[in-house]
C-alpha cells in the first residue's frame, strides 16, 4: 500500500554491537594492575592489601578473557538487546519515552519507560553512544529525555 504524501518513510533497522575486549578496557585493567605493582614493589605495601585492591579488577579481566558480545537492535516495531546470557525486548508502540541519565562517573544509562509505567533499564554494555541512540529513537517518533547527574 503506497504511503500518503508527506508521511515520513519508515526508519531502517538499526543495529549496534560491541565486544567486551576493547583498548579502553585493556588500558584501564593494565593501569590498575601497574599501580598495584608499584604499590607493592616500590612502596612496600602489605601483600594482603594489594590482593584486596586487586579484587575490583577481576571482572574486567574476566571480560577481557571471555570477550562477550553485547548489542541492541531497533526494528520497525520492536527493540531487542542482548549481553552475555541476558536478552530482552519491547514493542516500540509500548514505549512512552526513553530516559538518558548521565551518572556521576559520566556514563549514560538508558531506561525505557513504557506506557504502563513500567521501567526497563537497558544494559549499559548493550547501549550505543547516547547521541546515536537518541537520534534513532527520535527517528521512530519516540520521545527522549536527558537528565544529568542524578543520584537515583
Amino acid at each position: 500500500m503506497p504511503e500518503a504524501p508527506g508521511t515520513p518513510a519508515p526508519a531502517e533497522d538499526y543495529s549496534f554491537s560491541r565486544r567486551g575486549r576493547s583498548a579502553t578496557a585493556i588500558m584501564a585493567a593494565g593501569g590498575w594492575l601497574a599501580a598495584l605493582l608499584v604499590l607493592w614493589q616500590l612502596l612496600d605495601a602489605a601483600l594482603w592489601l594489594v590482593i584486596l585492591l586487586a579484587l575490583p579488577v577481576l571482572p574486567a579481566i574476566a571480560d577481557l578473557i571471555r570477550n562477550p558480545l553485547s548489542g541492541l537492535k531497533i526494528s520497525r516495531n520492536r527493540i531487542e538487546w542482548f549481553t552475555g546470557k541476558l536478552t530482552g525486548q519491547a514493542q516500540l508502540d509500548e514505549i512512552d519515552r526513553v530516559r538518558f541519565d548521565t551518572r556521576w562517573d559520566f556514563s549514560v544509562r538508558a531506561t525505557l519507560i513504557l506506557k504502563s509505567g513500567k521501567r526497563i533499564r537497558l544494559p549499559q554494555e548493550a547501549t550505543p553512544p547516547h547521541a546515536e541512540a537518541d537520534a534513532e529513537f527520535q527517528l521512530r517518533g519516540i520521545r527522549t529525555e536527558r537528565h544529568h547527574f542524578t543520584a537515583f
